[in-house]
């Protein structure tokens, strides 16, 4: 029995939220850490950047979700486009959604959702091939068997020989293709006339 899957994008989404109604002095371009790098430059990760990251470790686990066997995809299908339209209305609708950071959230809940039905449709694809296959009463063609050699006793024991082709016999000559010759070899015998 598989249980419906929470739309983990939702918890980024959520944190967006109750910062925007309930935190209303908490900035999303504060600093949560500073970092200084081998470069010698401070590399600073600010909070909105840290939801952004969140976002993304969420949709590798939703990814790797989707392409479990065995899953109620309609219904996980389901809650990823509730999130996304959840979310693309507060962008556009409210002032305080329309940022950058948003909107990349956003946008990784549309990537959630036509990911997993990607997947889906793949899956389902792959799957009905065989059935198809099947249902049309030819069977696939099984492949074909290699010849077997057998060698027999005697050329186990005998060694292998090689056989030259006798050369063809010459045509004779015509008389005086037979008198040219004799003029150019005179040591040649002389030709049967």
């Amino acid at each position: 029995m598989s249980m419906i899957g929470f739309p983990l994008l939702l918890i980024p989404l959520t944190i967006y939220n109750i910062v925007v109604f309930l935190m209303q002095g908490v900035s999303f371009d504060a600093p949560l850490l500073a970092v200084k790098l081998m470069s010698g430059k401070t590399w600073t990760a600010t909070f909105s950047d840290g939801l952004l990251a969140l976002g993304m470790l969420l949709l590798i686990f939703e990814m790797i979700r989707a392409a479990k066997p065995g899953a109620k995809y309609f219904t996980d299908h389901f809650l990823s486009l509730l999130v996304f339209a959840g979310a693309a209305a507060e962008f556009v609708l409210l002032p305080q959604f329309a940022t950058s950071t948003f909107f990349l959230l956003t946008t990784l809940a549309l990537v959630d959702f036509l990911a997993s039905v990607a997947i889906r449709t793949r899956r389902s694809a792959n799957a009905q091939a065989p059935a198809k296959a099947g249902r049309r009463g030819a069977a696939p063609p099984a492949p074909a068997p290699e010849p077997k050699f057998e060698p027999s006793a005697a050329t186990d024991l005998a060694p292998p020989v090689a056989t030259v082709p006798e050369p063809a016999p010459a045509p004779p000559l015509a008389a005086d293709e037979a008198q040219t010759q004799e003029r150019r070899d005179p040591a040649a015998p002389p030709q049967p006339r």
